[in-house]
């Protein structure tokens, strides 16, 4: 079944991670171990390549640039991604990112997409059974996780013309937008209020993954265009500030919105602790999405708000995923367990791809879209 996967942090692992992705996960790992790196936690452990998203009919993904800002340059806790000492330096290393997606399109290995003709275009090419999953470029809409990499609102217009069409204007921590995950709590800075209009204005997706409780409401009050949660659980069933509560899920629902369900173990399971537990000890499976899943269901009463955002290289690999999980070509396993659960066909091909279509395709059509640098 063709699939769409709203968070996949591509460039991150082929620039912070000097990770070839042509080549498939399992030469990947392999090196990974010959060479003995030790400096991430989920080095020769990885789950996603670009012959596996070809391997699971994963045509399109929303692919991300994470460029943080920080003023003592202080990397991540446990994530180690570093923070730049100004917001130049998080531009140009975000540019870096955008280098390595423009040179797998010349190498004709990805294609960007990012107005509804693009998107039409590149959805018939893997409709064409004649022609080998394996020779079709994987498409990408470009999306910011964390928005200190604009270094002022001008900027944000010369990443519109770069095919930007997403943003999450928090990552971790506190971002000059807005605060993130394992923040102060507080919501968006002035200039994040700005940023928000800014992205009303250009017609960009706002991606409410990340923000702090604070922030999603003010975000939900202040900003009129699409909305989405690319990867993000339930709290009903995972408690934590990362996953939402019934109430934002409603919010969601109530702009016509889509949450992509997340396969991260510390998302799954409430009591795993990152670095020392097992997945397969603790009974994590892919089911366990499937039951945020349900949830989302019971309170939305369809199937049309839920679909795939993994973060499957997210800087974690088979040590932080389901233990019936490989590689990201296991995403294909879901069928089976939604139709065990009653999902019908209709269904299933809504979370697979169409809710992501439906909203991609609404937010495009509505005469607001600019033209490309290209155009």
């Amino acid at each position: 079944m063709f699939t769409i996967d709203a968070h996949l942090d591509l460039a991150t692992n082929a620039i912070n991670l000097n990770r070839d992705l042509r080549k498939p996960v399992h030469i990947i790992r392999e090196k990974e171990k010959k060479l003995g790196w030790k400096d991430m936690q989920d080095r020769g452990n990885g789950t996603v390549a670009l012959p596996g998203l070809r391997k699971a009919n994963m045509g399109l993904v929303v692919a991300t640039l994470i460029s943080r800002f920080s003023d003592d340059g202080t990397p991540l806790p446990t994530l180690n991604l570093p923070g730049w000492h100004s917001p130049e330096q998080a531009y140009a290393f975000a540019q870096a990112q955008l280098t390595w997606y423009r040179v797998m399109e010349e190498e004709g290995e990805m294609v960007q997409v990012a107005d509804i003709t693009q998107l039409e275009k590149h959805l018939e090419l893997w409709r064409q059974d004649c022609i080998p999953d394996e020779t079709k470029p994987i498409g990408y809409i470009l999306s910011l996780e964390g928005a200190d990499s604009i270094i002022n609102l001008d900027y944000l217009e010369k990443y519109y013309f770069n095919g930007l069409r997403a943003i999450g204007p928090a990552h971790f921590g506190q971002g000059r937008y807005a605060a993130g995950t394992h923040s102060n709590g507080s919501g968006f800075t002035n200039i994040g209020k700005e940023l928000l209009r800014e992205m009303d204005r250009l017609n960009i997706i706002l991606d409410t993954t990340h923000l702090t409780d604070k922030g999603f409401f003010q975000a939900m009050q202040l900003f009129r265009g699409s909305v989405w949660a690319s990867h993000q659980n339930c709290r009903a069933l995972v408690n934590g500030e990362r996953q939402f509560s019934d109430d934002q899920i409603k919010c969601i629902i109530e702009r016509d919105g889509v949450i992509g369900g997340a396969l991260d173990t510390w998302m799954l399971h409430e009591n795993f602790d990152m670095g020392k537990d097992n997945p397969a000890d603790l009974g994590i499976n892919l089911e366990k999405l499937v039951d945020h899943f349900d949830h989302i269901c019971q309170i939305a009463g369809n199937s049309l708000h839920i679909g795939f955002g993994t973060d499957l290289d997210g800087l974690f690999g088979t040590e932080q995923t389901p233990y019936d999980m490989d590689t990201i070509a296991d995403i294909q396993k879901f069928i089976p367990l939604l139709e065990k659960r009653g999902y019908t066909e209709k269904d299933i091909e809504n979370i697979f791809s169409g809710n992501w279509l439906r909203i991609i395709k609404r937010t495009w059509s509505n005469g607001r879209i600019f033209l490309t640098a290209a155009d």
